[in-house]
Protein backbone atom coordinates (compact mmCIF):
# COMPACT_ATOMS: atom_id res chain seq x y z
CA UNK A 1 0.00 0.00 0.00
CA UNK A 2 2.81 2.39 -0.20
CA UNK A 3 1.44 3.85 -3.63
CA UNK A 4 -1.46 5.48 -1.45
CA UNK A 5 -1.63 8.99 -0.24
CA UNK A 6 0.36 10.32 3.19
CA UNK A 7 -3.69 10.85 4.21
CA UNK A 8 -4.97 7.70 3.88
CA UNK A 9 -1.62 5.40 5.66
CA UNK A 10 -2.35 3.38 8.88
CA UNK A 11 -5.78 3.81 8.23
CA UNK A 12 -6.61 0.76 6.99
CA UNK A 13 -7.16 -1.48 10.45
CA UNK A 14 -10.50 0.04 12.08
CA UNK A 15 -13.60 0.30 10.86
CA UNK A 16 -14.30 3.73 11.23
CA UNK A 17 -11.10 4.63 9.09
CA UNK A 18 -12.00 1.94 6.31
CA UNK A 19 -15.25 4.25 6.07
CA UNK A 20 -13.14 7.53 5.58
CA UNK A 21 -10.72 5.28 2.88
CA UNK A 22 -13.98 4.15 0.70
CA UNK A 23 -15.52 7.51 1.24
CA UNK A 24 -12.19 9.31 -0.06
CA UNK A 25 -11.35 6.77 -3.17
CA UNK A 26 -15.28 7.33 -4.33
CA UNK A 27 -14.70 11.18 -3.95
CA UNK A 28 -11.92 10.72 -6.14
CA UNK A 29 -14.04 9.50 -9.19
CA UNK A 30 -15.22 13.32 -9.64
CA UNK A 31 -11.45 14.65 -9.78
CA UNK A 32 -10.95 11.73 -12.05
CA UNK A 33 -13.16 13.13 -14.65
CA UNK A 34 -11.81 16.34 -14.63
CA UNK A 35 -8.91 15.55 -15.40
CA UNK A 36 -9.51 12.96 -18.10
CA UNK A 37 -11.38 15.06 -20.46
CA UNK A 38 -8.89 17.80 -20.42
CA UNK A 39 -6.08 16.13 -22.84
CA UNK A 40 -9.10 13.76 -24.94
CA UNK A 41 -10.31 16.63 -26.75
CA UNK A 42 -7.81 17.12 -27.93
CA UNK A 43 -7.07 13.70 -29.32
CA UNK A 44 -6.92 13.98 -32.94
CA UNK A 45 -7.97 10.55 -33.40
CA UNK A 46 -10.80 10.93 -30.80
CA UNK A 47 -11.95 14.02 -32.54
CA UNK A 48 -12.23 11.63 -35.95
CA UNK A 49 -13.73 9.10 -34.52
CA UNK A 50 -16.82 11.62 -32.98
CA UNK A 51 -16.95 13.30 -36.56
CA UNK A 52 -15.88 16.53 -34.68
CA UNK A 53 -13.92 19.12 -35.24
CA UNK A 54 -11.57 20.83 -31.93
CA UNK A 55 -13.41 24.25 -32.74
CA UNK A 56 -17.01 22.30 -32.82
CA UNK A 57 -18.95 22.98 -29.33
CA UNK A 58 -19.81 19.44 -29.61
CA UNK A 59 -16.34 18.83 -27.95
CA UNK A 60 -17.89 20.88 -24.93
CA UNK A 61 -21.52 19.73 -24.91
CA UNK A 62 -20.28 16.30 -24.90
CA UNK A 63 -17.94 17.30 -21.62
CA UNK A 64 -21.15 19.39 -20.05
CA UNK A 65 -23.70 16.83 -20.38
CA UNK A 66 -22.15 14.90 -18.08
CA UNK A 67 -23.06 17.36 -15.47
CA UNK A 68 -26.87 17.42 -16.13
CA UNK A 69 -26.53 13.66 -15.71
CA UNK A 70 -24.90 14.09 -12.41
CA UNK A 71 -27.78 16.93 -11.92
CA UNK A 72 -30.42 13.91 -12.31
CA UNK A 73 -28.48 11.20 -10.80
CA UNK A 74 -28.27 12.97 -7.38
CA UNK A 75 -32.22 13.21 -6.94
CA UNK A 76 -32.87 9.67 -7.87
CA UNK A 77 -29.91 8.57 -5.34
CA UNK A 78 -31.12 10.72 -2.70
CA UNK A 79 -34.62 9.18 -2.88
CA UNK A 80 -33.41 5.56 -2.85
CA UNK A 81 -31.04 6.49 -0.36
CA UNK A 82 -33.14 7.45 2.12
CA UNK A 83 -35.99 4.64 1.27
CA UNK A 84 -33.30 1.55 1.02
CA UNK A 85 -30.30 3.09 3.07
CA UNK A 86 -27.22 4.85 2.50
CA UNK A 87 -25.35 1.92 1.14
CA UNK A 88 -27.59 0.45 -0.98
CA UNK A 89 -27.77 4.12 -2.94
CA UNK A 90 -23.81 4.17 -3.08
CA UNK A 91 -23.90 0.51 -4.60
CA UNK A 92 -26.25 0.90 -6.84
CA UNK A 93 -24.33 4.64 -8.32
CA UNK A 94 -20.96 2.76 -8.26
CA UNK A 95 -22.40 -0.02 -11.21
CA UNK A 96 -24.09 2.76 -12.96
CA UNK A 97 -20.59 4.49 -13.25
CA UNK A 98 -19.06 1.47 -14.10
CA UNK A 99 -21.54 0.84 -16.81
CA UNK A 100 -21.28 4.77 -18.14
CA UNK A 101 -17.66 4.32 -18.14
CA UNK A 102 -17.76 1.16 -20.06
CA UNK A 103 -19.74 2.79 -22.96
CA UNK A 104 -17.45 5.88 -23.07
CA UNK A 105 -14.95 3.34 -23.58
CA UNK A 106 -16.60 1.52 -26.97
CA UNK A 107 -17.67 4.20 -28.29
CA UNK A 108 -16.46 3.93 -31.75
CA UNK A 109 -14.18 0.80 -30.97
CA UNK A 110 -14.00 -0.31 -34.56
CA UNK A 111 -16.66 1.76 -35.74
CA UNK A 112 -17.51 5.56 -36.33
CA UNK A 113 -21.14 5.55 -37.39
CA UNK A 114 -23.12 6.05 -34.39
CA UNK A 115 -19.87 6.72 -32.15
CA UNK A 116 -20.67 10.24 -30.65
CA UNK A 117 -23.93 8.82 -29.66
CA UNK A 118 -23.04 6.07 -27.66
CA UNK A 119 -20.28 8.58 -26.32
CA UNK A 120 -23.09 11.13 -25.21
CA UNK A 121 -25.20 8.22 -23.48
CA UNK A 122 -21.65 7.15 -22.06
CA UNK A 123 -20.91 10.46 -20.67
CA UNK A 124 -24.77 11.03 -19.25
CA UNK A 125 -24.73 7.40 -17.40
CA UNK A 126 -21.84 8.12 -15.70
CA UNK A 127 -23.19 11.22 -14.86
CA UNK A 128 -26.12 9.99 -13.30
CA UNK A 129 -23.29 7.28 -11.19
CA UNK A 130 -21.20 10.05 -10.08
CA UNK A 131 -23.66 12.81 -9.33
CA UNK A 132 -25.75 9.74 -7.19
CA UNK A 133 -21.98 8.94 -5.34
CA UNK A 134 -21.34 12.75 -4.82
CA UNK A 135 -24.72 13.60 -3.09
CA UNK A 136 -24.77 10.26 -1.04
CA UNK A 137 -20.94 9.97 0.34
CA UNK A 138 -21.13 13.34 2.08
CA UNK A 139 -24.37 12.33 3.65
CA UNK A 140 -23.37 9.10 4.65
CA UNK A 141 -19.83 10.05 5.96
CA UNK A 142 -21.76 13.17 7.99
CA UNK A 143 -23.90 11.04 9.64
CA UNK A 144 -20.64 8.64 10.52
CA UNK A 145 -19.16 11.91 12.85
CA UNK A 146 -19.17 13.89 15.47
CA UNK A 147 -19.58 17.59 15.30
CA UNK A 148 -15.64 18.12 16.10
CA UNK A 149 -14.60 15.80 12.90
CA UNK A 150 -17.19 15.73 10.62
CA UNK A 151 -14.89 19.01 7.99
CA UNK A 152 -11.51 17.26 8.65
CA UNK A 153 -13.25 13.81 7.48
CA UNK A 154 -14.84 15.32 4.20
CA UNK A 155 -11.69 17.48 3.51
CA UNK A 156 -9.62 14.29 3.25
CA UNK A 157 -11.69 13.17 1.08
CA UNK A 158 -12.02 15.64 -0.96
CA UNK A 159 -8.25 15.82 -1.23
CA UNK A 160 -8.59 12.03 -2.30
CA UNK A 161 -10.56 14.02 -5.13
CA UNK A 162 -7.67 15.65 -5.70
CA UNK A 163 -5.86 12.50 -5.70
CA UNK A 164 -7.76 11.36 -8.70
CA UNK A 165 -7.60 14.08 -10.87
CA UNK A 166 -3.94 14.21 -10.99
CA UNK A 167 -4.04 10.49 -11.39
CA UNK A 168 -6.21 11.07 -14.46
CA UNK A 169 -4.54 14.17 -15.98
CA UNK A 170 -1.23 11.96 -15.54
CA UNK A 171 -2.02 9.02 -16.95
CA UNK A 172 -3.77 11.26 -19.91
CA UNK A 173 -0.67 13.04 -20.29
CA UNK A 174 1.70 10.10 -20.24
CA UNK A 175 0.08 7.87 -22.88
CA UNK A 176 -0.46 11.18 -25.00
CA UNK A 177 3.61 12.11 -25.06
CA UNK A 178 4.07 8.16 -25.71
CA UNK A 179 1.53 7.18 -28.10
CA UNK A 180 0.89 11.05 -29.97
CA UNK A 181 -2.26 12.88 -30.57
CA UNK A 182 -3.46 10.50 -33.63
CA UNK A 183 -3.58 7.02 -31.27
CA UNK A 184 -6.87 6.01 -30.40
CA UNK A 185 -5.47 3.96 -27.29
CA UNK A 186 -4.00 7.84 -26.13
CA UNK A 187 -7.53 8.51 -25.08
CA UNK A 188 -9.18 5.01 -24.77
CA UNK A 189 -6.86 3.81 -22.05
CA UNK A 190 -7.71 7.08 -19.66
CA UNK A 191 -11.09 6.06 -19.76
CA UNK A 192 -11.14 2.88 -19.04
CA UNK A 193 -8.14 2.89 -16.44
CA UNK A 194 -11.05 5.26 -14.62
CA UNK A 195 -13.03 1.37 -14.32
CA UNK A 196 -10.54 0.62 -11.18
CA UNK A 197 -12.51 2.78 -8.93
CA UNK A 198 -15.84 1.70 -9.30
CA UNK A 199 -14.43 -1.94 -9.41
CA UNK A 200 -12.55 -1.64 -6.25
CA UNK A 201 -15.38 0.39 -4.34
CA UNK A 202 -17.83 -2.37 -4.93
CA UNK A 203 -16.29 -5.41 -3.93
CA UNK A 204 -15.19 -3.36 -0.39
CA UNK A 205 -18.44 -1.90 0.60
CA UNK A 206 -19.78 -4.80 2.32
CA UNK A 207 -17.23 -4.49 5.02
CA UNK A 208 -19.10 -1.20 5.79
CA UNK A 209 -21.84 -0.24 7.86
CA UNK A 210 -25.09 1.38 7.55
CA UNK A 211 -25.36 4.19 9.33
CA UNK A 212 -27.22 3.93 12.60
CA UNK A 213 -29.31 6.94 12.11
CA UNK A 214 -30.51 5.72 9.01
CA UNK A 215 -31.43 2.79 10.89
CA UNK A 216 -33.26 4.45 13.65
CA UNK A 217 -34.84 6.58 11.70
CA UNK A 218 -36.41 3.71 10.06
CA UNK A 219 -37.43 2.28 13.37
CA UNK A 220 -34.70 -0.95 13.30
CA UNK A 221 -33.16 0.17 16.34
CA UNK A 222 -31.19 -3.34 16.75
CA UNK A 223 -29.62 -3.49 13.65
CA UNK A 224 -28.74 0.67 14.92
CA UNK A 225 -26.87 -1.12 17.99
CA UNK A 226 -25.39 -3.30 15.54
CA UNK A 227 -24.01 -1.02 13.71
CA UNK A 228 -23.11 1.31 16.61
CA UNK A 229 -21.46 -1.67 18.09
CA UNK A 230 -19.45 -2.86 14.88
CA UNK A 231 -17.90 1.05 14.71
CA UNK A 232 -17.39 1.68 18.45
CA UNK A 233 -17.49 -1.31 20.10
CA UNK A 234 -19.63 -2.56 22.97
CA UNK A 235 -18.95 -0.14 25.71
CA UNK A 236 -19.67 2.72 23.60
CA UNK A 237 -22.55 1.77 22.45
CA UNK A 238 -25.19 2.26 24.28
CA UNK A 239 -24.68 5.84 25.25
CA UNK A 240 -24.17 6.42 21.52
CA UNK A 241 -27.29 4.61 20.73
CA UNK A 242 -29.37 6.99 23.92
CA UNK A 243 -27.99 9.93 22.05
CA UNK A 244 -29.23 9.11 18.36
CA UNK A 245 -32.71 7.89 19.57
CA UNK A 246 -33.03 10.91 21.58
CA UNK A 247 -32.24 13.32 18.20
CA UNK A 248 -34.80 11.02 16.73
CA UNK A 249 -37.34 12.12 18.69
CA UNK A 250 -36.42 15.78 18.21
CA UNK A 251 -36.71 15.35 14.89
CA UNK A 252 -39.90 13.60 14.24
CA UNK A 253 -41.81 16.41 13.53
CA UNK A 254 -39.38 17.69 11.13
CA UNK A 255 -40.28 15.03 7.74
CA UNK A 256 -40.38 17.05 4.82
CA UNK A 257 -39.75 16.69 0.84
CA UNK A 258 -38.66 18.28 -1.96
CA UNK A 259 -41.92 20.69 -1.65
CA UNK A 260 -41.12 21.50 1.65
CA UNK A 261 -37.73 22.63 0.70
CA UNK A 262 -37.74 24.51 -2.64
CA UNK A 263 -40.50 26.95 -2.60
CA UNK A 264 -40.39 30.25 -0.78
CA UNK A 265 -41.82 30.19 2.90
CA UNK A 266 -41.80 26.45 3.10
CA UNK A 267 -40.19 25.09 6.19
CA UNK A 268 -36.67 24.16 4.79
CA UNK A 269 -36.68 27.51 2.08
CA UNK A 270 -34.46 28.94 4.10
CA UNK A 271 -31.34 25.74 4.55
CA UNK A 272 -32.19 24.90 1.07
CA UNK A 273 -30.75 28.49 -0.27
CA UNK A 274 -27.80 28.25 1.90
CA UNK A 275 -27.16 25.17 0.45
CA UNK A 276 -27.85 26.61 -3.37
CA UNK A 277 -26.00 29.75 -2.93
CA UNK A 278 -23.48 27.72 -1.44
CA UNK A 279 -23.05 25.98 -4.97
CA UNK A 280 -23.59 28.87 -7.40
CA UNK A 281 -21.04 31.24 -5.47
CA UNK A 282 -18.87 28.14 -5.47
CA UNK A 283 -19.27 28.22 -9.65
CA UNK A 284 -18.23 31.56 -10.20
CA UNK A 285 -15.51 31.75 -8.02
CA UNK A 286 -14.42 30.49 -11.04
CA UNK A 287 -11.89 27.44 -10.90
CA UNK A 288 -14.23 25.11 -12.67
CA UNK A 289 -12.52 27.37 -15.63
CA UNK A 290 -9.05 26.50 -14.12
CA UNK A 291 -9.40 22.73 -13.72
CA UNK A 292 -11.27 22.22 -17.19
CA UNK A 293 -8.98 24.75 -19.53
CA UNK A 294 -6.12 24.73 -16.92
CA UNK A 295 -3.80 24.27 -20.31
CA UNK A 296 -5.43 27.27 -22.00
CA UNK A 297 -5.03 29.58 -19.06
CA UNK A 298 -1.46 29.00 -19.04
CA UNK A 299 -1.26 29.83 -22.77
CA UNK A 300 -2.94 33.03 -22.05
CA UNK A 301 -0.65 34.07 -19.37
CA UNK A 302 1.89 33.38 -23.00
CA UNK A 303 3.42 30.18 -22.45
CA UNK A 304 3.49 27.34 -24.96
CA UNK A 305 1.14 24.29 -25.35
CA UNK A 306 3.52 21.66 -24.10
CA UNK A 307 4.81 23.67 -21.40
CA UNK A 308 1.00 24.24 -20.45
CA UNK A 309 0.25 20.77 -20.39
CA UNK A 310 3.22 20.20 -17.69
CA UNK A 311 2.55 23.53 -15.88
CA UNK A 312 -1.05 21.79 -15.38
CA UNK A 313 -0.10 19.00 -13.92
CA UNK A 314 2.56 21.12 -11.92
CA UNK A 315 -0.96 23.12 -11.06
CA UNK A 316 -2.88 19.73 -9.67
CA UNK A 317 0.18 18.07 -8.03
CA UNK A 318 0.46 21.65 -5.90
CA UNK A 319 -3.33 21.38 -5.92
CA UNK A 320 -3.45 18.68 -3.77
CA UNK A 321 -0.89 19.07 -0.87
CA UNK A 322 -1.92 22.45 -0.21
CA UNK A 323 -5.62 20.73 0.26
CA UNK A 324 -3.89 19.45 3.76
CA UNK A 325 -4.40 23.11 5.27
CA UNK A 326 -7.90 22.75 4.49
CA UNK A 327 -8.63 19.20 6.71
CA UNK A 328 -6.18 21.06 9.24
CA UNK A 329 -8.20 24.10 9.71
CA UNK A 330 -11.80 23.55 8.79
CA UNK A 331 -12.57 22.33 12.16
CA UNK A 332 -10.18 24.77 13.92
CA UNK A 333 -11.46 27.83 12.45
CA UNK A 334 -14.60 26.99 10.95
CA UNK A 335 -16.05 26.75 7.19
CA UNK A 336 -17.34 30.42 7.34
CA UNK A 337 -13.75 32.18 7.88
CA UNK A 338 -12.20 29.69 5.06
CA UNK A 339 -14.77 30.45 2.76
CA UNK A 340 -14.51 34.05 3.11
CA UNK A 341 -10.90 34.83 3.18
CA UNK A 342 -10.89 32.46 0.28
CA UNK A 343 -13.09 34.38 -2.10
CA UNK A 344 -10.99 37.50 -0.90
CA UNK A 345 -8.00 35.55 -2.09
CA UNK A 346 -9.15 34.88 -5.33
CA UNK A 347 -10.75 38.04 -5.89
CA UNK A 348 -7.14 39.39 -5.33
CA UNK A 349 -5.46 36.35 -7.77
CA UNK A 350 -7.56 37.03 -10.68
CA UNK A 351 -7.15 40.76 -10.11
CA UNK A 352 -3.39 40.13 -10.84
CA UNK A 353 -4.23 37.70 -13.77
CA UNK A 354 -5.89 39.87 -15.46
CA UNK A 355 -2.97 42.31 -15.36
CA UNK A 356 -0.36 40.29 -16.22
CA UNK A 357 -2.58 38.96 -19.15
CA UNK A 358 -2.95 42.20 -20.42
CA UNK A 359 1.07 42.79 -20.06
CA UNK A 360 1.51 39.18 -21.81
CA UNK A 361 -0.93 40.12 -24.79
CA UNK A 362 1.23 43.38 -25.15
CA UNK A 363 4.63 43.03 -24.15
CA UNK A 364 5.67 43.53 -27.43
CA UNK A 365 4.11 46.93 -28.02
CA UNK A 366 5.38 47.44 -24.37
CA UNK A 367 8.42 46.24 -24.79
CA UNK A 368 8.57 43.88 -21.87
CA UNK A 369 9.98 40.30 -21.55
CA UNK A 370 6.97 37.98 -21.79
CA UNK A 371 8.99 35.03 -19.49
CA UNK A 372 8.88 37.34 -15.91
CA UNK A 373 4.92 37.65 -16.73
CA UNK A 374 4.41 33.67 -17.41
CA UNK A 375 6.55 33.01 -14.34
CA UNK A 376 4.48 35.48 -11.72
CA UNK A 377 1.52 34.16 -13.54
CA UNK A 378 1.83 30.91 -12.98
CA UNK A 379 2.72 31.39 -9.49
CA UNK A 380 -0.48 33.10 -8.89
CA UNK A 381 -2.49 30.61 -10.61
CA UNK A 382 -0.79 27.91 -8.17
CA UNK A 383 -1.85 30.31 -5.45
CA UNK A 384 -5.32 30.61 -6.68
CA UNK A 385 -5.99 26.95 -6.96
CA UNK A 386 -4.70 26.23 -3.38
CA UNK A 387 -6.96 28.99 -2.29
CA UNK A 388 -9.50 27.76 -3.76
CA UNK A 389 -9.00 24.01 -2.65
CA UNK A 390 -8.75 25.52 1.00
CA UNK A 391 -11.46 27.60 0.97
CA UNK A 392 -14.44 26.40 -1.61
CA UNK A 393 -13.81 22.49 -2.27
CA UNK A 394 -15.08 20.81 0.83
CA UNK A 395 -17.27 23.23 2.53
CA UNK A 396 -20.19 23.75 0.08
CA UNK A 397 -20.86 20.22 0.28
CA UNK A 398 -20.66 19.87 3.84
CA UNK A 399 -22.83 22.34 4.93
CA UNK A 400 -26.00 20.54 3.58
CA UNK A 401 -25.35 17.63 5.50
CA UNK A 402 -25.25 19.96 8.81
CA UNK A 403 -28.07 21.58 8.23
CA UNK A 404 -30.77 19.59 7.51
CA UNK A 405 -32.56 16.84 9.86
CA UNK A 406 -32.42 12.85 9.16
CA UNK A 407 -35.56 13.37 7.03
CA UNK A 408 -34.28 16.20 4.60
CA UNK A 409 -30.43 15.62 4.79
CA UNK A 410 -29.92 13.39 1.83
CA UNK A 411 -31.98 15.51 -0.20
CA UNK A 412 -30.65 19.01 0.80
CA UNK A 413 -27.42 16.92 -0.40
CA UNK A 414 -29.18 16.03 -3.63
CA UNK A 415 -30.03 19.58 -3.98
CA UNK A 416 -26.69 20.68 -3.77
CA UNK A 417 -25.05 18.55 -6.44
CA UNK A 418 -28.21 19.72 -8.25
CA UNK A 419 -27.28 23.20 -8.46
CA UNK A 420 -23.55 22.11 -8.78
CA UNK A 421 -24.47 20.02 -11.98
CA UNK A 422 -26.15 22.88 -13.49
CA UNK A 423 -23.79 25.82 -12.90
CA UNK A 424 -20.74 23.70 -14.03
CA UNK A 425 -22.72 22.54 -17.10
CA UNK A 426 -22.97 26.62 -17.26
CA UNK A 427 -19.28 26.92 -16.84
CA UNK A 428 -17.69 24.33 -19.01
CA UNK A 429 -20.01 25.76 -22.29
CA UNK A 430 -19.34 29.03 -20.95
CA UNK A 431 -15.82 29.15 -20.59
CA UNK A 432 -14.40 28.64 -24.13
CA UNK A 433 -16.82 31.38 -25.28
CA UNK A 434 -15.89 33.82 -22.93
CA UNK A 435 -11.89 33.21 -23.53
CA UNK A 436 -12.96 33.61 -27.06
CA UNK A 437 -14.23 36.49 -26.79
CA UNK A 438 -13.17 38.59 -23.57
CA UNK A 439 -9.45 36.61 -23.25
CA UNK A 440 -7.73 37.69 -19.90
CA UNK A 441 -10.81 40.41 -19.46
CA UNK A 442 -12.59 37.04 -18.04
CA UNK A 443 -10.32 36.99 -15.10
CA UNK A 444 -11.58 40.32 -14.39
CA UNK A 445 -14.86 38.95 -14.26
CA UNK A 446 -14.01 36.59 -12.02
CA UNK A 447 -12.48 39.04 -9.88
CA UNK A 448 -16.01 40.72 -9.03
CA UNK A 449 -17.73 37.26 -8.70
CA UNK A 450 -15.53 35.86 -5.82
CA UNK A 451 -15.98 39.38 -4.28
CA UNK A 452 -20.01 38.91 -4.34
CA UNK A 453 -19.31 35.26 -3.24
CA UNK A 454 -17.46 36.72 -0.40
CA UNK A 455 -20.00 39.08 0.96
CA UNK A 456 -22.78 36.80 0.48
CA UNK A 457 -21.33 34.07 2.52
CA UNK A 458 -20.47 36.53 5.03
CA UNK A 459 -23.69 37.90 5.21
CA UNK A 460 -26.14 34.98 5.02
CA UNK A 461 -24.11 31.32 6.12
CA UNK A 462 -24.21 30.26 9.09
CA UNK A 463 -20.77 29.02 10.75
CA UNK A 464 -21.84 25.17 11.39
CA UNK A 465 -18.65 23.73 12.47
CA UNK A 466 -18.21 22.49 16.25
CA UNK A 467 -21.98 21.87 16.65
CA UNK A 468 -24.76 19.28 16.52
CA UNK A 469 -27.08 18.61 14.07
CA UNK A 470 -29.59 19.63 16.14
CA UNK A 471 -27.78 23.19 17.01
CA UNK A 472 -27.35 23.89 12.97
CA UNK A 473 -31.36 23.60 12.64
CA UNK A 474 -31.58 25.65 15.48
CA UNK A 475 -30.07 28.95 13.96
CA UNK A 476 -33.10 28.01 10.82
CA UNK A 477 -35.24 28.68 13.82
CA UNK A 478 -33.38 31.22 15.72
CA UNK A 479 -33.85 33.31 12.26
CA UNK A 480 -37.38 32.82 11.63
CA UNK A 481 -38.09 34.22 15.08
CA UNK A 482 -35.82 37.12 14.66
CA UNK A 483 -37.40 37.52 10.85
CA UNK A 484 -34.14 37.89 9.08
CA UNK A 485 -31.90 36.22 7.41
CA UNK A 486 -28.60 38.16 8.44
CA UNK A 487 -26.33 35.82 10.44
CA UNK A 488 -24.99 38.78 12.32
CA UNK A 489 -28.53 39.51 13.50
CA UNK A 490 -29.39 36.31 14.86
CA UNK A 491 -28.81 36.08 18.22
CA UNK A 492 -26.93 38.70 18.69
CA UNK A 493 -24.47 37.26 16.40
CA UNK A 494 -24.27 33.83 17.88
CA UNK A 495 -23.54 32.13 14.48
CA UNK A 496 -20.72 34.21 13.35
CA UNK A 497 -18.06 31.92 14.55
CA UNK A 498 -17.40 28.37 15.91
CA UNK A 499 -18.67 27.93 19.40
CA UNK A 500 -16.44 29.15 21.93
CA UNK A 501 -17.36 26.50 24.73
CA UNK A 502 -18.83 22.79 24.03
CA UNK A 503 -19.88 20.85 27.16
CA UNK A 504 -19.51 16.95 26.89
CA UNK A 505 -17.89 17.24 23.00
CA UNK A 506 -17.77 13.89 21.88
CA UNK A 507 -14.72 12.33 20.48
CA UNK A 508 -14.89 11.92 16.23
CA UNK A 509 -15.83 8.98 14.68
CA UNK A 510 -13.29 9.26 11.37
CA UNK A 511 -10.12 9.91 12.80
CA UNK A 512 -9.38 13.05 14.70
CA UNK A 513 -8.84 16.48 14.14
CA UNK A 514 -5.62 16.50 15.29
Amino acid sequence: MSWLPSVFKDTLMTKKNEVVLFSATAIALYGYDQGMMSLINTNYDYLDTMGISEEDPLVGIIVSVYYLGCAVGAIFASLLADKAGRKPSIFACLAVTALGNLLMFVAGLGYNKGAIVIMFLGRIVMGLGVGGIDSTIPVYSSELNSEGGRGVALAKEFQSNIFGLNMAFAINLGVTNGLGKDNQWAWRIPIIAMQIYPVLLLSFIYRLPETPRWFIFHDRHEDAKDALKDIYGEDEMKGKYDELVKAQEEESSHSVGYNDMIWPGSKQFHPTMVTVMGQVNQALTGYGAVSVYGPQIFELLGLGVSKAEYLTQGNYISYFFLMTFSWLLIDRVGRRILMVGGALGLAASFAILTLLGGLAQNCDELGIPDKPLAIIGSIVLYFATGIFGIGWLPEVWLIPTEIFPSTSRAQGSAISVVIWGLANFAVTLLTPIGFNNLNYWLFLVFTFTNLFAAWWTWAYCPETGGRSFEENQQFFEDAKEHKTWLVTRVNKGEYRGMPTEKDGESEPLLGNSE
